[in-house]
């Protein structure tokens, strides 16, 4: 990383391949988000808000993460809002930045330098806005920088706003609810063209200024991850990529967890800080060294040698890929990550699992592995087929009366959920709908 203006600031891409399309990535000045954070707690109904801890790292490093040569923009766009609503000073603010056009065109510029850059023909815009104003001087920076050929925007906007003067295809991610708009509506936005503005819009955004900014209070971590992948997925066909075999990375992965039982080889896979979840047990690791003394000391060696993943369906995303799989093993040893404190049964085991895995560039981010803890319990044979039912029954009659107890039949199947998971005729639907509940003698 290096700063090449006050304002300005490159990155290389942060994956393994090394070079990428160009991305200019427009940012506020830190002073202008530790303000707003400042000024906001006072004013949030609801009880002050708090900063997220989250892995997520600031947009220039996540975009290098990707596999973009990225030229940051820093940019004060809410510098008089904040004077004039007695938040700061102007001393304490600083002075103002160039016009956007000028900032963005010398973004270009730097791109342009670097080897890791792959043209400046085509290259991205990814904007954090401010305030309402922002749309109007977007359009003109657009105008300004023809190469521009995709524009991603995270911030409010004024629904008078008129984005004329430039044909770049614009995803805006709004936080706020969406709305019907009439035609007169879009026309009065989008001028002559109102297929160049893409809307998404989040409700559940609490403070709306710098929503997607991991050093905002604001930042909303699920909705962020929600918007980076509409970006990719709007922005690579238009930027040429950069693409990755995403199964390939993901095999890979496995094939060194399981097969060569490497923790240093698995964690070269990932990128610098990852995450795994295992949703049932809350199990995994988050951060690098979190992850890596899970991996060593609770995951990779406490497999069964016999331990096999047996792939039923993938669906593959831009940034992710779900699998369904079963899991095969013979319960030989303590597998602390998915039963812990469980000694060997010595039994085998077929689990169906599901796993989410993002990934980010050519290396991965995240895990969300989940699975029925019921079926593992009950292939284990240590779920009893029937439990106590300690509440009164529809009818009103009590449990406990008259030396009599009922017990509930636990709807938790076996090895039958792996079976029909491969073959949807293995087992016959519905046998569990004639479950009831029984009465038994308490001696």
């Amino acid at each position: 990383m290096s700063a090449i203006f006050p304002e300005v600031t490159t990155q290389a891409p942060l994956t393994r391949r090394g070079t990428g399309p160009g991305l200019v990535l427009v940012v506020p000045p830190q002073v202008e988000v530790d303000l707003l954070n400042r000024g906001v707690r006072p004013h949030v109904r609801g009880g002050e808000p708090r900063g997220q801890e989250t892995l997520d790292p600031e947009p220039l490093k996540k975009w290098a993460e990707e596999g973009y040569a990225v030229a940051q923009v820093t940019y004060s766009s809410g510098r008089d809002h904040l004077i004039s609503m007695g938040w700061c000073t102007p001393g304490e603010y600083g002075p103002g930045s160039l016009g956007l056009g000028e900032l963005v065109g010398r973004a270009i510029e730097e791109l342009g330098k670097m080897k890791e850059c792959e043209g400046v023909d085509k290259v991205g815009l990814v904007v954090h806005g401010y305030g309402d104003d922002n749309f109007e001087v977007l359009a003109s920076a657009l105008a300004a920088n023809p190469c521009i050929a995709s524009c991603v925007w995270y911030g409010r906007f004024s629904e008078a706003t008129r984005m004329e003067g430039t044909s770049v295809l614009i995803l805006a991610h709004i936080p706020a609810p969406a709305r019907q708009r009439s035609e007169n509506d879009i026309d009065m936005m989008c001028g002559e063209n109102p297929e160049n503005i893409k809307y998404h819009y989040y409700p559940n955004v609490r403070i709306r200024r710098f929503f997607a900014l991991p050093s905002s209070v604001g930042f909303n971590p699920s909705v962020v991850s929600v918007a980076h992948t509409r970006s990719l997925t709007f922005m690579k066909p238009l930027l040429g990529g950069p693409y990755f075999d995403l199964e390939a990375i993901w095999d890979e992965h496995t094939k060194y967890e399981f097969e060569d039982r490497s923790v240093e080889k698995t964690m070269a896979t990932m990128v610098d800080q990852p995450y795994v979840n295992h949703v049932p047990t809350l199990t995994g690791g988050v951060g690098r060294e979190n992850l890596t003394k899970f991996y060593r000391d609770h995951f990779i060696h406490s497999n069964a040698e016999d331990a096999q993943l047996e792939l039923v369906s993938r669906t593959v995303g831009i940034d992710r890929i779900v699998d369904e799989f079963l899991f095969n093993f013979t319960h030989d040893r303590v597998v602390d990550w998915l039963i812990p404190g469980i000694p060997p049964t010595h039994r085998e085991v077929s689990i169906p699992f599901t796993s989410i895995v993002n990934i980010r560039g050519d290396r991965l981010y995240h895990e969300h592995i989940a699975w029925d803890q019921g079926t593992v319990l009950r292939q284990l044979g240590l779920l009893p087929e029937y439990l106590p039912f300690p509440y009164a029954l529809p009818d009103g009659r009590q449990s406990g009366k008259e030396g009599k107890r009922f017990e509930y039949r636990v709807p938790v199947a076996g090895v039958e959920t792996a079976k029909k998971l491969v073959d949807e005729n293995a087992v016959e639907s519905n046998e569990m709908l004639g479950y009831q509940v029984r009465e038994v003698s308490d001696e």
